[in-house]
């Protein structure tokens, strides 16, 4: 099987990870997409946080129903930094039949050169990346090349979508309507857990 890795923080998921998640997907001709929360982000602290096992919920929730994408708590469920080449070992390990795909946006891609063992996440899975206006290809082009593996990346395209988990939670903390940028599931439990310390309808 072709399995495409989503990972990420999803603080909350939204439309722009499903949409992500799809055109892997669709364009790669993938068999399906696990989305994989991190635990411990080891680049940057997750902000705002809920908890892990709230964050692996709502992922459970914003893909309910489809069952081209499931969710691991592969990362969550593990100590320490949620290093990418940790978890791909641990999925080949467990089904080294399947052909594993990195999701990973231009910016994330970019970056590669800087990741904890990045040669060996290229031998594990090769890296998708999806291509939008605004992504610096250079930049890109320049990561991929400097890279063992490098040259198995594969790119698929991504509409641009100015949403950002970033903005959800400001909005939620306004008081202001998520609604059509999450899955009606994501508001219904970030609301009964009340969630980002949000302080009116989010609906």
């Amino acid at each position: 099987m072709r399995i495409g890795i989503l990972g990420g923080t999803f603080n909350p998921p939204h439309l722009g990870h499903l949409i992500c998640a799809q055109e892997a997907y669709l364009q790669l001709g993938l068999d399906r997409v696990t989305l994989i929360p991190a635990r411990i982000p080891p680049h940057k602290p997750v902000e705002d946080e809920p908890g892990p096992e709230h964050r692996l919920e709502l992922c459970r929730l914003a893909i309910q129903g489809d069952d081209r994408f499931d969710v691991s708590d592969l990362e969550v469920g593990r100590e320490g930094p949620s290093y990418t080449v940790d978890t791909l070992e641990e999925l080949h390990s467990s089904a080294p039949e399947h052909e594993l795909f990195l999701i990973v946006g231009g910016d994330i891609a970019a970056g590669l050169p800087s990741w904890h063992e990045p040669e060996r996440v290229l031998s594990l899975a090769t890296v998708a990346v999806a291509k939008r206006r605004g992504t610096p290809w250079a930049a890109v082009d320049g990561a991929l090349r400097s890279l063992q593996g490098g040259e198995r990346a594969r790119f698929f395209r991504m509409p641009r979508i100015g949403i950002s988990s970033t903005m959800l939670r400001d909005r939620v903390r306004a008081g202001e309507p998520i609604k059509y940028y999450v899955p009606d599931p994501v508001i219904g439990y970030i609301d009964q857990h009340h969630l980002y310390a949000g302080v009116g309808s989010i609906r």
